[in-house]
């Protein structure tokens, strides 16, 4: 934008033409940034971009590739009996940006579970963030919003490995598949609400598919993921 802001910007000779334009151009320069600053980017899925992705695997892997869904690229999931998921440490000022903004699409259900216990604790799309504690690790608190399989939308409940994981069902038992679900959540008020925290900054955000405790398979799409000031 910087090319196009000094051309266009340019001085004109006669006086109220240069006032006018310079008006102009710093109302604009005023909306263009006060944009950017609500609005930050951490997966550009859509535009083919897996910058500082990293993979995280807990038992054998999910695969993760970028494809063509509906038009437009995606991150392609699919697990088979695996568990691995995709992080991206990057600091988030939830003071400044509360808002999680994403939308994923199932394929399918995971079928003949109970995700409260850990023989079932599998999720064919989750979304994560994670804030660690500087100091103490057992104070790292994490909330995970996830694509139930056998639990209604709205619910949620402890982590059955670890009680500094909350996991809540954005999308349920009774949610379509193979559409897309745009979803945005203030995590900021989720975190005071299920941990009783004043949570000001996040240090990770994570997407993972997986099915190693059920001995399942799970395929998901997963769009843009976008942190911002307010909702639109």
């Amino acid at each position: 934008m910087g090319q196009w802001f000094q051309v266009k910007c340019k001085p004109s000779i006669n006086i109220k033409n240069s006032v006018w334009i310079v008006s102009l151009c710093t109302l604009l320069y005023g909306v263009i940034t006060s944009a950017q600053d609500q609005l930050i980017t951490i997966g550009h899925f859509s535009m083919g971009e897996m910058v500082s992705w990293e993979e995280k695997s807990f038992a054998g892997s999910t695969q993760y590739q970028l494809k063509q869904r509906d038009g437009k690229s995606a991150l392609y999931a699919h697990s088979s009996q695996g568990a691995s998921g995709l992080f991206k440490e990057v600091e988030i000022d939830l003071k400044q940006t509360p808002y999680l903004s994403w939308q994923w699409l199932a394929e399918n259900r995971l079928t003949g579970i109970d995700e409260r216990t850990k023989q079932g604790d599998d999720y064919v799309a989750r979304v994560y963030v994670v804030a660690k504690h500087p100091l103490f690790f057992w104070k790292t608190r994490a909330l995970n919003y996830v694509w139930s399989s056998n639990q209604k939308v709205g619910s949620h409940w402890e982590n059955a490995y670890t009680s500094q994981a909350i996991m809540i069902a954005v999308d349920g038992k009774t949610s379509p598949l193979n559409q897309w679900q745009p979803h945005k959540r203030n995590v900021y008020e989720d975190f005071k609400r299920y941990f009783g925290e004043e949570v000001e900054k996040v240090d990770v955000i994570a997407i993972m598919t997986d099915t190693d405790n059920s001995k399942g398979s799970a395929t998901a799409w997963y769009g843009d993921i976008s942190v911002m000031k307010q909702l639109p």
